[in-house]
């Protein structure tokens, strides 16, 4: 279907000014647990809305596309996490403590991390969506790259399973289409998906909100609501455990859905009610806010909640003093960028840059919208000479955290680390390093892979290979290294430097290995 610039403008400024609004009207309950009677703004908003992280990290992964365009990777994402994202708490300190330690995405998420399952990367879905409008395949693998900087697991499921159902968004409206759509990009058996099931459930057999608000709870149980809280301070309910350090994004994306539903379309009150569960509050309304807000478009948002905000948008969590980062002052002005990205993002094939009344988006619909779920392929950025073939996103979430993936002119890169960035003295190690044809260069190849190991380290057979290279599908050339330290080797951190090259082609990669003594 043809997504027109008018529509296209309102839904993308509807997407940020409903994420600004659930934003602010969660923010004074956010972890605090119980059952809340919230029926409108509760500060005084006189000077304009308080700073929320929610919106402003979106900002900072907005600057990385303006520069970088398509081209923007977790790699990337995680420079930009480094230089411009202040916060140093829970996940976002460990997957910065990570990165600053050598240990590049995914490594950067899910080591040390106990808050990987975390809300701290679904709150940052809106940007792939409103990049990708009617294109979940390719705003889900955005979001992967952008989740696995500072999360795993059900953490990342939830940001790649928003991010499919807000692209979804807009070119459909229908609240089982979409849930259905997000749902089709994640694994069935993950805890996001199972309370994302029980809101429908519970919502369709008439169960009342409260008993709702425990199911999903004991489905997956979180401690947003308890943060910072000694066990004695914490008011205990009937049948509500305190829940597991950490593992917060199940629950509180499960109340995101189940307030959007038992609110039935009317915005104000399922942003209400999602407050009014608790937990993880300024996330879940923001969240559902960007949600209705794509689906209604600005224009149509009640005036009753988008005046008190004036479209100001306040940022908390953004380093402004290297001038590496633009901050935009309102929301319609956060919006107006992200549409002068959106065709270089996608490419020319999607979107006509010439139509009248301002560019149109080729979107997908009806079964295309399930991407992966009903048809396997490859899914490609268009632009002729320009393609870019994506990665399923299946393959991604469905491999193993410790595998770091690069993208190179000539062929892909994936170095599996096997059970960890770890060694331990005398006890040998394998490392293995996969060479595959990136799909359209098309030309059969001999790669020389080299592994160059620190004084003290020992290559225990071969340290260089020398392999042929198909370019059929699923072909890839592989070598394992193993390797031990040495009575000589005494250091904390042992790196190594993995160097891959193609016979009669320049293009080189030199690829950092890190592993710390445990």
């Amino acid at each position: 279907m043809i997504l027109d610039f008018k529509t296209l403008s309102d839904k993308v400024a509807g997407c940020w000014v409903g994420k600004n609004i659930g934003g602010v009207l969660g923010a004074p309950f956010e972890c605090k647990r119980g059952v809340f009677d919230v029926s409108f703004y509760t500060q005084d908003l006189s000077n304009g809305p308080p700073p929320n992280d929610d919106l402003d990290l979106q900002i900072i992964w907005l600057a990385a596309v303006e520069r970088y365009g398509r081209n923007v990777n977790a790699s990337i994402l995680g420079e930009y996490w480094l230089s411009f994202v202040t916060p140093n708490w829970v996940e976002y300190g460990m997957g910065k403590n990570n990165l600053r330690a050598g240990l590049v995405p995914p490594l950067a998420g899910v080591v040390d991390n106990n808050y990987k399952d975390s809300c701290g990367c679904f709150i940052r879905s809106e940007i792939w969506a409103c990049l990708a409008p009617g294109h979940p395949d390719i705003a889900a693998r955005y979001a992967y790259e952008d989740a696995i900087v500072d999360h795993a697991d059900d953490g990342m499921h939830g940001e790649i399973f928003f991010a499919a159902l807000q692209s979804a968004a807009f070119v459909e409206s229908d609240r089982d289409t979409l849930v259905d759509i997000g749902l089709s990009y994640i694994p069935e058996d993950s805890a996001v998906a199972r309370t994302v099931k029980e809101a429908q459930r519970c919502y369709k057999e008439g169960v009342p909100f409260e008993e709702m608000r425990k199911r999903i709870h004991a489905i997956a149980p979180g401690t947003f609501g308890v943060i910072g809280k000694k066990l004695s301070e914490v008011d205990v309910e009937d049948d509500f455990e305190i829940g597991v350090p950490g593992f917060d994004a199940p629950e509180n994306i499960g109340y995101t859905i189940a307030a959007w539903y038992y609110g039935e379309d009317d915005f104000g009150k399922s942003l209400c009610l999602v407050v009014n569960c608790g937990e993880d509050t300024d996330c879940t309304a923001a969240t559902l806010g960007a949600i209705m807000g794509i689906i209604s478009g600005a224009a149509a948002l009640p005036e009753k909640w988008t005046a008190p905000l004036n479209d100001v948008i306040e940022t908390m969590c953004i380093n402004k003093t290297s001038g590496g980062v633009w901050v935009p002052k309102t929301a319609t002005e956060l919006a107006d960028r992200i549409l002068r990205v959106i065709p270089s993002f996608l490419g020319t094939q999607v979107c006509d840059l010439f139509a009248p009344g301002g560019y149109t988006i080729n979107a997908l619909s009806g079964d295309e919208l399930f991407g992966i779920r009903t048809h396997e392929y490859l899914m490609y950025h268009a632009g002729h000479a320009s393609d870019q073939r994506l990665l399923p996103i299946f393959e991604l979430i469905g491999s193993s955290p410790y595998v770091v993936r690069e993208e190179h002119p000539g062929f892909r890169v994936a170095i599996d680390y096997h059970e960890g960035p770890f060694f331990k003295t005398g006890v040998p190690r394998k490392l293995t390093v996969s060479v595959s044809d990136n799909s359209y260069m098309r030309q059969q190849q001999w790669v020389n892979i080299r592994l160059w190991v620190p004084q003290g380290v020992d290559v225990i057979g071969g340290q260089e290979y020398h392999l042929p290279m198909s370019y059929n599908y699923g072909s890839k050339a592989e070598a394992v290294f193993e390797f031990v330290d040495t009575e000589l080797f005494t250091a904390g951190k042992m790196e190594m430097i993995v160097d891959i090259s193609l016979t009669g082609r320049h293009s080189t990669a030199l690829s950092k290995i890190v592993l710390m003594r445990s």
